[in-house]
Parts: C-alpha cells; sequence; structure tokens
C-alpha cells in the first residue's frame, strides 16, 4: 500500500493554501520560508501533481490545489473533533482500531462520549488491521481479518460484505448504470492499490469487465466512499461499515448483491484488561450497535 503523505507536509499545505503565501505561512507556522517551500515541494512530488503555481506576486492554486484544500481542511476538523470529544478525560480507554472502520466507528465513539462522558475513549487509528498487545499498549482494539488467537479476548461484531456504491446523482446521470454491465462504462474506485475487491464482486456476480484495470486505486476505503458521494465513480465498499453514507442519502446500492468475503471485523482484548468494568460496558455497547447493522 503506498505511503500516506506526512501529515505536517499536510498541515503545511492547510495553511500555505489559506493565504497563499510562503512568507505567512512561514510565520504562522513558526518555521522558515524555506522549510515551507521544501515541505510543499516534497508533498507535490509524493502526490504527482502540483499544489500550487509559483507567480511574481504570489501563489494561486492549481485545479488539483482547490479539489484538495476542503478535503485536508474537513480532515483536520475532524481530527481535532475526534481528540477533543472522544480522548478529553483521563484516564480512557485506549482504543485501536484500522482507518477503514472510521465511517462506523467514529460516530459511534462520539455518541458514547454524549451517553457515557464517564467513559472516555482514546482512540487511535492505523493503516494496519491488526494489533499485538504484547508491544502495544492499548487496552482494547477493533481488527480485521481472520479470529485473533487465544491469548485475547475477541467478540464478532459483523462480517464482511462488498457491495458497489455510487452517489444516487450518478445513478440518475446519462450514462446507464441498470445492469452491472453497465459498470464498464463507469469510472471504477478501488479502495486499495490492487482490484481484489472488485474481482471477488464481479467474480460472484459471474460478469467480467474489460475495465478494472483502469479505475481508480486509493489508499483507503474511506477516501473511496469521499470521491463516491462527489459523483466521481463507482466504488467497491463494505456494506456493513457505511450505512450513514447510506441512510443519509450520500450513497446507495446500484446492484443488490452483497458478497461476504469470509474475512470479519472483531472486538478485541487482552487478558490484562477483562477486569475492566468500563471496558465491558464499552464492550457490550458496541456488539449491540453492531448487531444493528449486521443484520438487516
Amino acid at each position: 500500500m503506498k505511503r500516506l503523505p506526512p501529515l505536517p507536509a499536510l498541515h503545511t499545505f492547510l495553511i500555505t493554501a489559506q493565504c497563499c503565501n510562503f512568507t505567512r505561512a512561514a510565520e504562522q507556522l513558526h518555521i522558515t520560508q524555506g522549510a515551507v517551500s521544501r515541505q510543499i515541494a516534497g508533498l507535490e512530488q509524493h502526490l504527482g501533481y502540483a499544489l500550487f503555481q509559483r507567480q511574481a506576486r504570489g501563489l494561486s492554486l492549481t485545479p488539483q490545489g482547490r479539489e484538495l484544500f476542503p478535503r485536508i481542511q474537513e480532515v483536520f476538523r475532524q481530527i481535532e473533533d475526534a481528540v477533543e470529544q472522544v480522548g478529553a478525560q483521563h484516564p480512557a480507554l485506549k482504543l485501536k482500531a484500522p482507518i477503514c472502520m472510521i465511517r462506523w466507528l467514529l460516530p459511534r465513539l462520539l455518541q458514547w462520549r454524549k451517553e457515557r462522558p464517564d467513559v472516555p475513549v482514546e482512540l487511535t487509528t492505523s493503516l494496519q488491521h491488526g494489533v499485538d498487545f504484547r508491544r502495544e499498549d492499548f487496552d482494547v482494539a477493533v481488527i480485521y481479518g481472520a479470529p485473533p488467537g487465544p491469548a485475547t479476548t475477541a467478540h464478532h461484531l459483523f462480517d464482511e460484505q462488498l457491495t458497489p456504491v455510487c452517489s444516487p446523482q450518478l445513478k440518475q446521470g446519462a450514462v446507464a448504470l441498470e445492469q452491472i454491465v453497465d459498470l464498464e462504462h463507469h469510472t471504477l474506485l478501488h479502495p486499495t492499490l490492487d482490484q481484489q475487491d472488485w474481482q471477488t464482486w464481479l467474480d460472484a456476480a459471474g460478469v467480467r469487465l474489460g475495465n478494472i484495470g483502469q479505475g481508480q486505486h486509493l489508499e483507503t476505503m474511506d477516501l473511496a466512499m469521499s470521491l463516491a458521494s462527489q459523483g466521481t465513480g463507482v466504488a467497491i465498499g463494505d456494506w456493513a461499515l457505511i450505512g450513514e453514507d447510506l441512510s443519509a442519502g450520500r450513497l446507495m446500492m446500484p446492484f443488490e448483491l452483497r458478497v461476504r468475503t469470509g474475512q470479519a471485523y472483531y472486538l478485541t482484548y487482552p487478558k490484562r484488561s477483562e477486569g475492566s468494568a468500563a471496558l465491558h460496558e464499552l464492550r457490550e455497547w458496541l456488539v449491540g450497535q453492531a448487531a444493528q447493522r449486521a443484520n438487516p
């Protein structure tokens, strides 16, 4: 999986895009103008496209920069909100989860925060799908894949169920999307750098597409869902994780087929955490939340 851009470089881009001036950005960031310029150049090299047009009287955002700017703003706003609302009190239960779970997990942790402010949860996300409680200082984790070994306690949340999703506007657009073969005429959004998820679903549907290798590959499911909601293309996602988007009408399922991959999500914790009453309450609540969505 392609390495994500460094968070400091994205923050530098955010500040620079707000003022379109390296000098003012350096003043706000308390670094040198040269450091700002190097971070932006490194970020552009990492992304593979320019973010700013250098002009005699300053800077202006490129089309790609203008498109990226509000998304990065929203990411930092969500991070700030999550840090403030989920981890404000201490001691907190330290929870690790893969970033693909955020669309499902974060709204529920914010709801938990409102209902049980006396049991705070400190969330850490990772591109990794597992956890090693022997080396990582977490009380509990959500993992993706096969059930963990006997050294931990695990509770099944829900199975992975792959299904295509798109924006209602795309489904109602001029290019037909009534049958699975119509996907041939749409951009396929891949949530990983391979095409395994799309291939698994198409194999189950008994359909072959000539454009499966020509779609847009992304680094996370969350980014794929965001682009799909904007009408960029048709993404393949996990039905159990995107219920909020479906309920709100940001996304829709153009086809009814949901394919179970054999993988699942589990809430797991080490033996040392079993005596925690707070963890017991959080476990019961999250398992109950998952049951509401897993079986419609």
